[in-house]
């Protein structure tokens, strides 16, 4: 059984080491590792040549290419039957992409088609604890059966990832989403390697963070994914709070402990999270995590109808 690694990457000189040392370290190495460049212009392609005599590399440079195009394009240039994929961003543990392929064993053919990895947060702050625990579960909370892996660590059979068309060229956000889907879809349930784990850095800063799930909810709009979350969303900050707020004023001063509760089981899960990273760490990541939640929302709420509009604006240019 070969296993080709593919990844996408644009201007990741400074942390594409991190990824290319851990993989080096693997306890099961790919027998070769497909790099798709966006067309960096700093030293990204200098530093992966860096690592030529510890990794069997194959560089392709697609210059303007979203990252399901660079993806798409890095699966066609492999030769594996076997298809493992990361992110630059990320560093992987020692025995990655052994948990992540063991499951096919030497069977090329053998179900499943797809496989889950899993990731965790390497959070080099507070802000970054509190992001890390708002918006990621631990491996505890998941129910394999109806897990949706990123493409930060997922492996498939590359006949698998020909039969559903590849990733979606059309979207440049919540394209591992729509493709996790179609094989699910395709194929059936996607199994599940709880040990083959990624750890990534979260975004340094609020706005960054608020960019990044406002291009999401852009990209569920567009690909028309989960409208009934969206929805309760929208209910919830528009109508439901608002309400909960004017009745308190002007009904029953009582109802701010109903508020008090509704809050904390809006964030209960990251709370029970962070408890697991210890207390004093913990009370000064609280105040992120309100922030970050309702920033979030707020992204979202903005992001989801702009992509409602481009899906349906190329409907009617396209026909479809």
């Amino acid at each position: 059984m070969k296993v080709s690694l593919i990844l996408t990457v644009l201007n990741e000189g400074e942390h594409i080491r991190r990824l290319l040392d851990s993989v080096a370290r693997q306890s099961r190495l790919p027998d070769e590792v497909v790099v798709c460049d966006g067309g960096s212009w700093d030293n990204t392609a200098a530093v992966i040549q860096e690592y030529a005599n510890r990794l069997p590399l194959k560089v392709i440079v697609v210059p303007g290419a979203n990252i399901s195009q660079g993806r798409n394009a890095a699966i066609r240039a492999a030769s594996g039957d076997i298809i493992a994929v990361t992110d630059a961003g990320v560093w992987l543990e020692d025995h990655w992409l052994k948990e992540l392929v063991g499951i096919w064993k030497l069977e090329v053919g053998s179900s499943p088609a797809m496989v889950a990895g899993f990731y965790k947060s390497d959070p080099q702050n507070v802000f970054e604890v509190a992001l890390g625990t708002t918006t990621l579960p631990d491996v505890s909370e998941l129910d394999p059966a109806k897990f949706l892996p990123s493409s930060r660590s997922v492996a498939f059979r590359k006949e698998a990832w020909e039969a559903v068309g590849g990733y979606p060229e059309w979207l440049d956000y919540s394209e591992d989403v729509v493709f996790d889907l179609a094989m699910r879809e395709k194929f059936g349930a996607i199994a599940f390697a709880p040990k083959a784990v990624a750890h990534f850095r979260p975004r340094p800063s609020l706005a960054a963070f608020a960019r990044q799930y406002f291009n999401y909810a852009k990209g569920d709009g567009k690909a028309n994914l989960w409208p009934k979350i969206h929805l309760i969303r929208y209910f919830t900050y528009l109508a439901a709070a608002p309400l909960l707020v004017y009745a308190a004023v002007t009904v029953s001063p009582w109802l701010w402990a109903l508020g008090a509760v509704a809050g904390l089981a809006y964030i209960r899960r990251p709370l029970q999270r962070l408890g697991r990273r210890g207390l004093i760490r913990s009370l000064t990541a609280i105040p992120w995590i309100i922030i970050i939640r309702v920033t979030g929302d707020v992204a979202k709420m903005i992001g989801y109808p702009i992509g409602v509009w481009r899906r349906i604006t190329n409907s009617r240019s396209t026909g479809r």
